[in-house]
């Protein structure tokens, strides 16, 4: 009644008021500063996570240009251009060579395909040269004693082949047998018969064929219909003396947009870049289509 009358009363009521409110706040300040620490947290893992993806990254990226730059510093230990009697040396130590039961490779690899998978576990690291070489022979033994690749003048279909030594045949590499060579170019033709590299006999000549257009005289119309007729004329001589040959396989070679037209009657078509006269014409593209390519892997 005391406080009543004093008033204390409606004081101590306000000071519950006040202290229940006050309590009330400090619980969501608390509870405030809870999901600060937790957000604080959050924000922080995120981070670590941010951090450990970002040092991933340089990483991965460290990794790639380390492999990049292997791949670019991987060369040839050495190429060489093989003719005559240093292919047959060559051959003759692929042939010497004895593993044991699969432990030779031999693939015959195309440039337009993918190294094959065995051959590029065959040879680790250097599988990239390989592809190089393609289209190529590549030749390599499960000690790695030797790891080649050869592009023969003549490629077989493409395979792989484990065995005791490395399989191939002399005659993709060097001239065997009896054959005729013929060489076609648009105003120049020879043909020589041949027994392996010895030449047996040979023909040849020249037919006049317009050259380049010049101005005045005939059109460019015109003169592209007689150069074209000159060509035709040419081609027709060219399958007469090809006819008349004695040896059954064919080998034609010479001016790469006229070889379509011999593909039917030849074994094996291939451009080469001989020019001059009919014999030293036939000479040099004999020269230049029996080369094996040698490259050291």
């Amino acid at each position: 009644m005391l406080d009543e009358l004093l008033g204390r009363a409606e004081l101590k009521e306000r000071i519950d008021s006040l202290e229940d409110e006050n309590h009330h706040l400090e619980r969501r300040v608390e509870a405030e500063e809870e999901r600060r620490a937790e957000a604080v947290t959050e924000r922080q893992n995120a981070e670590e996570r941010v951090n450990r993806l970002e040092n991933r990254i340089v990483e991965l990226e460290d990794r790639v240009e380390r492999l990049r730059d292997d791949e670019e510093s991987v060369e040839f230990r050495g190429t060489e251009t093989l003719h005559g009697e240093r292919v047959d040396e060559v051959l003759a130590r692929l042939e010497s060579v004895e593993t044991g039961p699969e432990g030779a490779l031999t693939a015959m690899v195309d440039d337009d395909d993918d190294v094959p998978e065995a051959v590029g576990e065959a040879f680790g690291d250097h599988g990239s040269l390989v592809a190089r070489a393609a289209p190529c022979l590549a030749v390599t033994d499960d000690s790695g004693l030797v790891s080649a690749a050869l592009v023969p003048p003549r490629s077989p279909e493409p395979f792989v082949s484990w065995s005791a030594g490395f399989e191939f045949e002399s005659s993709w590499f060097r001239p065997e047998g009896r054959f005729a060579f013929a060489l076609v170019r648009s105003d120049v033709f020879a043909i020589g018969e041949y027994d392996g590299r010895e030449r047996l006999s040979v023909t040849g000549f020249e037919s006049d064929v317009k050259g380049d257009h010049s101005k005045g005289g005939f059109s460019q119309a015109r003169f592209e219909r007689i150069r074209d007729e000159q060509i035709a004329d040419h081609l027709e001589k060219c399958h007469e003396e090809i006819d008349a040959r004695d040896a059954e396989r064919l080998y034609v070679v010479g001016q790469r947009t006229l070889l379509s037209e011999f593909r039917d009657v030849a074994d094996v078509t291939d451009p080469v870049d001989a020019t001059g006269k009919p014999r030293d014409a036939l000479d040099d593209a004999f020269y230049e289509f029996w080369t094996t390519g040698l490259f050291r892997v």
